[in-house]
């Protein structure tokens, strides 16, 4: 048997190699200015050092980074410090060394945790949003808007449990239980579409037609209806937009806002039992779905190529941030999509 004898080049030649089997994390690294996001992340981290005393706190851009190869490829905190240490991909991404020192899993907890309770994660996505508005990149020729499922690990409750919960309440057992209680999700709400049960929460987006980035987002537990979020999407900025949706933001009420508001209305029209579709309304909405239709696009990534939307967060507050991070990181990819498209001049960096 051979003894391995290590080259000084053994770490640049496996880099070569996945360079050229196209490592996706190369391209972003090359066309996405991760600096951008610093001030926003040095200010919910701003704190003098007491003493020179312990390990310096890791960089707040490259731990940031780590939460967007978490979204990127769906890993929890445990996988993301296992994946860190095991991929050389990842690695240089991150901008490490074989003997780099690589945070432990509760270490991205906790930055994590800090950026949910300074509720940073949308002001970070906007922040990314604007420099491709600057760039001239989001177009705002046509708005769609859109909801999706974003399920969590399913609750065992008893009726009565349930009951509570729905009315905003915590089950008095569960307060004598905080190991318990830390496992229980009580924003998280059950439903039913098309016969099938969900539990978890929505995703509601706004995405630029022309170029499929995601512009805006709220979040809601799963049984808020589609449409109900609409106003936080759609107001005075969109002003002579094309909006586009499915019939379930369908209503007279939403007709009225819109035409206040001057946005130009192309949602589907909704038949009802006594009252059916034309023909030429029928025709209308497939002309509209040719349009409509791309914001299925996103939710296709977030599923085929992103590990799907599932979350393992429990409360609202985290399951943003998830969400916020998953959104993101989508239009990270779309960017440099575009890019690779042609559609966008390919700049060293995107600021």
């Amino acid at each position: 048997m051979s003894i391995y004898q290590p080259s000084f080049f053994d770490e640049a030649d496996r880099l070569a190699t996945l360079t050229r089997l196209q490592d996706p994390l190369v391209a972003l690294q090359r066309h996405i200015d991760f600096e951008i996001f610093r001030p926003q992340l040095a200010l919910v981290f701003a704190k003098a050092r007491k003493s020179a005393a312990g390990r310096k706190a890791y960089d707040v851009v490259f731990m940031f980074k780590i939460l967007i190869l978490q979204r990127l490829y769906n890993l929890s905190d445990e996988q993301a410090e296992y994946q860190i240490n095991d991929r050389h991909s990842f690695q240089r991404f991150l901008g490490l060394r074989l003997g780099s020192t690589v945070p432990d899993f509760s270490t991205v907890w906790l930055f994590r945790e800090a950026l949910t309770k300074a509720e940073a994660i949308k002001p970070l996505f906007h922040t990314f949003g604007a420099t491709l508005e600057k760039q001239g990149v989001i177009t705002k020729a046509g708005t769609m808007v859109d909801a999706s499922f974003v399920e969590v690990p399913r609750q065992r409750n008893t009726r009565e449990e349930n009951h509570l919960i729905k009315q905003g309440q915590v089950p008095a057992a569960w307060k004598d239980q905080p190991h318990k209680l830390s496992q229980k999700d009580v924003d998280a709400r059950w439903t039913k579409k098309n016969q099938v049960t969900f539990y978890g929460y929505k995703n509601h987006l706004r995405a630029d037609a022309d170029s499929v980035l995601i512009t805006n987002y709220a979040v809601t537990d799963a049984a808020v209806h589609d449409s109900q979020p609409l106003p936080d999407l759609i107001n005075a900025t969109n002003r002579d937009e094309s909006l586009f949706a499915d019939s379930a933001y369908k209503s007279a009420q939403t007709d009225a806002r819109l035409a206040q508001l001057q946005v130009k209305n192309f949602i589907h029209e909704k038949g009802a039992r006594n009252r059916p579709l034309t023909e030429l309304q029928k025709g209308l909405n497939r002309l509209k779905s040719q349009i409509r239709c791309r914001i299925e696009h996103i939710f296709g990534c977030v599923e085929n190529s992103m590990g799907g939307p599932e979350l393992e967060y429990i409360g609202h507050a985290r399951i943003a941030t998830g969400i916020g991070l998953s959104n993101l990181a989508y239009n990270l990819l779309r960017y440099v999509q575009l890019i690779r498209l042609g559609r966008v001049p390919a700049v060293a960096k995107c600021a």
